[in-house]
């Protein structure tokens, strides 16, 4: 079993820990937790590593472009890694939700998120790949969207993100091991 994990974000300094790359802060958790060693890969466009584990294939992925144009590296990683979409995890960062909570989602349409509906545009129009949806709350207005987003949260949401993120990690193990309904019963109900 392959599982291809990419983590969304923007690239560069300026960019690092604000609420639009939560996607990425996750990969370097998951980095961690399972001793992966990002590097960057030109063929895949972005910093990529990999580790087996749970008898599965791991990669992990973080693009090196801008957010709305995340599809580039995706579709590179699923040609160069011989992956098929139901084994992509896109983790990202989604107004909808409040901020610090984490949700599976199987599929689905981009939301209005840039990142997923170039990664659609990228797949042809499919989206059966599979979501970690990371809460960073809506600053209320719509104009206040873009300034929200590239913005750092306070360190007292920071740490809860932390927290929330590291307390998910039993549920990607369960993903890593093909046992998606329960990793979302496992994520959602505690």
């Amino acid at each position: 079993m392959n599982l291809l994990i990419v983590g969304l974000g923007n690239p560069g300094k300026e960019y690092k820990h604000t609420r639009h790359n939560v996607g990425e802060d996750f990969i370097d958790i998951l980095a961690d937790r399972y001793g992966i060693k990002l590097k960057k890969e030109k063929k895949l466009q972005g910093f990529y590593g990999k580790a087996q584990t749970f008898d599965s294939t791991l990669h992990l992925l973080k693009p090196d472009h801008y957010m709305n144009e995340s599809g580039i590296a995706v579709y590179k990683a699923i040609n160069f890694l011989n992956i098929l979409i139901d084994q992509i995890l896109i983790v990202h960062d989604d107004l909808d939700l409040p901020f610090g909570n984490l949700r599976f989602k199987e599929m689905g349409g981009h939301g209005g998120h840039n990142g997923l509906r170039n990664i659609i545009d990228h797949l042809k129009g499919e989206s059966t790949f599979k979501r970690l949806r990371i809460g960073i709350g809506h600053p209320g207005k719509e104009k206040n969207v873009t300034k929200y987003v590239l913005t750092k949260p306070s360190s007292k949401e920071r740490d809860l993100l932390e927290i929330n993120m590291k307390h998910s990690l039993e549920s990607i193990d369960l993903v890593i091991q093909s046992e998606w309904q329960e990793a979302m019963l496992k994520l959602h109900t505690t």
